[in-house]
Order: C-alpha cells, then structure tokens, then sequence
C-alpha cells in the first residue's frame, strides 16, 4: 500500500511539473547574441555613438504598453529609453516593475532615439 501512495505522489508531482512548463508564461523572446554591455545612461546622453551597433542594456521595465506589452522603458534618472519589442515579441508578458535584459540597436526616431529589441529576457 505504501509503494503505491509513494508511486502515486511520485506520478502526481511529474504530471504537476509538466502541465507548469507546459502553460508557464515564456520570459525569453527572440536569440541574444553575446552583443558587449551597455548602460542606459550612456544610450540616453549619447544615443548617436551606439546607432548600429547591438549592444545589452539592463534596467527595471517601466512604462509597458498596456493593451499588449509591445514597448516600455528604462529610466536612469529623470530621462527615459524606450525599448520597442516588435520586432521579438508583440505581445510580452505584463512585468513592469521586474528587472529584464535586452539585446537590440538604437534608432533615430522624429522625437529622439528609441532602442529597438532583437532579444528580451524577463525575471
């Protein structure tokens, strides 16, 4: 009796673990390359010396996009970087106030920069 309760846990917490990872909301879109390491900082004060080059940026996501998780923001101090995700992941799961890596390029835009993503990861 015991061998069965033991094996009939055992089935349970395999089947529990699968159906998680199964349904689990993904936290990694898109392939990172290995790009060098860049801070937002220095991508906000000096955006012109990054265009076209990938580079990693890390930063607590503020400011997602509401009705689908397309873009948010890192801050450093006042100023902000907006950080689009269309081109890896339309439609990302909500993790503003989480921390995430992103790999992409800055861009000139009418307004100023915008990094655009090749890869995101959330935590």
């Amino acid at each position: 009796m015991k061998k069965i309760l033991i094996l009939c846990a055992v089935v349970l917490l395999v089947g529990t673990v699968l159906v998680w990872r199964a349904v689990a909301t993904p936290s990694r879109f898109g392939k990172f390359t290995g790009a060098p390491k860049a801070e937002v900082a220095a991508l906000i004060e000096t955006p012109k010396a990054y265009v076209g080059k990938t580079v990693l940026i890390e930063g607590t996501v503020t400011e997602q996009c509401q009705a689908m998780g397309c873009y948010f923001s890192f801050h450093s101090g006042q100023q902000s970087l907006k950080v689009d995700l269309q081109d890896v992941a339309m439609t990302a799961p909500m993790r503003e106030g989480r921390p995430a890596r992103v790999e992409g390029q800055v861009v000139p835009r009418t307004d100023g920069y915008q990094f655009f993503a090749s890869a995101v990861e959330f935590r």
